[in-house]
């Protein structure tokens, strides 16, 4: 049975019966996949409806997200600062870390716009020639490889992904096994995605911050968030793996949305510098993923007539943030429970979020729109 809990007051002039209401709506309709599914879920605020939601259509979306649990592990769905549907499921819990897999890149993003805000990196056009003196002695092209490069994942190099990534984490050394692979482009031509590139973004932060990767992204991202990094996988030769594997709560995730929702703010705080939002969702290359777009180790996308930046992370690891409508949503799945049949969990994901959750945030039908929020214009 599901259990219902209020972790803030209810302050608004709704009446009590609206909460009571909402809570039945969301009570589970059977197992999915044949199995039982444990769901928690918590209004922390008013209901949806407080918030120019549709109430019922958000009730709607939080019982389909419970249909594709397995795997869907959490949904967490927020209007600015405010979360007004937070839902788990097979047992999982807001306190239990989800590795956000590749979502990490995003965050690497924002430690790359904090080292160019500090001063610790010189520019987008920095060489990174300078960081790997002997690995790239005999190596002139890959010297010219610049910062701007590895967020765009535009360096010409042979991807470490797919068919190549097993080979790659077997190595003794990740960075240099990516900067060892073949030119298959120039510098700045077509997005070639691949993890090594960003394990080499990481590892130019870590060098330029004389920090390792994870005390320069805790101090200095997440220590302003209130957030704890829970665990982020190393290489064999020491590293913190740049863009993979980084553990954080749902709610720490929300809080990276939230943060980026609001220019680079967070409780009064300046953490991420406002323009680099603006060049982080930029369209640079045209993604290798189903026609999104991509910026800055971000992806974009329009979604239920609604333009989203969004990270993703392998399995179904989302922080979707949709400034037109001040929302945030975060999706956490499981890596280990997949459901049988051949639907994409991916794609049905996508269509919670541009079917059923814009929708409701939008408002009843025949309501007034929810208004767009001034907030800084990102380059869309």
């Amino acid at each position: 049975m599901p259990t219902f809990t209020g972790t803030h007051a209810h302050t608004g002039a709704l009446p009590a019966a609206c909460a009571i209401v909402m809570a039945c709506l969301l009570l589970p309709r059977g197992p999915t996949y044949g199995q039982a599914s444990a769901t928690t879920v918590t209004w922390r605020a008013h209901p949806g409806g407080a918030h120019g939601f549709d109430a019922a259509a958000l009730a709607d979306a939080v019982d389909r997200a419970r249909a594709l649990a397995p795997p869907l592990t959490g949904l967490i769905v927020a209007r600015g600062s405010t979360t007004v549907a937070e839902a788990y499921f097979n047992g999982r819990g807001p306190n239990q870390a989800a590795n956000l897999k590749s979502a990490s890149k995003s965050v690497l993003s924002a430690l790359a716009g904090i080292a160019l805000a500090d001063g610790v990196l010189d520019g987008v056009s920095q060489p990174i020639g300078p960081f790997f003196p002997t690995l790239l002695a005999d190596a002139p092209r890959k010297r010219r490889i610049t910062v701007d490069h590895l967020l765009t994942q535009q360096t010409g190099l042979e991807s470490t992904s797919f068919d190549n990534y097993g080979a790659w984490v077997s190595s003794a050394d990740w960075v240099a096994d990516a900067l060892r692979r073949p030119m298959v482009d120039r510098p700045g031509g077509e997005m070639i995605y691949s993890t090594g590139t960003t394990h080499i973004l990481g590892a130019v932060l870590a060098e330029a911050s004389g920090q390792s990767l994870r005390a320069f992204a805790q101090e200095r991202l997440f220590d302003p968030l209130g957030v704890r990094i829970r665990s982020w996988q190393q290489s064999p030769a020491g590293r913190y793996f740049g863009g993979n594997n980084l553990a954080l709560t749902p709610r720490g995730m929300l809080r990276f949305g939230q943060m980026y929702l609001n220019g680079g703010r967070f409780g009064g705080q300046q953490v991420v510098p406002a323009n680099w939002i603006d060049l982080s969702w930029r369209t640079y290359v045209r993604s290798t993923y189903r026609d999104h777009q991509y910026g800055y180790l971000w992806f974009t996308h329009t979604f239920g007539g609604a333009r989203v930046a969004f990270a993703w992370g392998y399995g179904g690891q989302y922080i979707f943030v949709v400034p037109r409508l001040d929302l945030v949503v975060v999706c956490t799945s499981s890596l280990r429970t997949r459901p049988s049949g051949g639907n994409d969990h991916n794609e049905q994901l996508l269509r919670l979020l541009a079917e059923h959750i814009i929708p409701a945030a939008q408002g009843p039908p025949g309501s007034i729109a929810w208004p767009s929020v001034p907030r800084p214009v990102f380059g869309w």
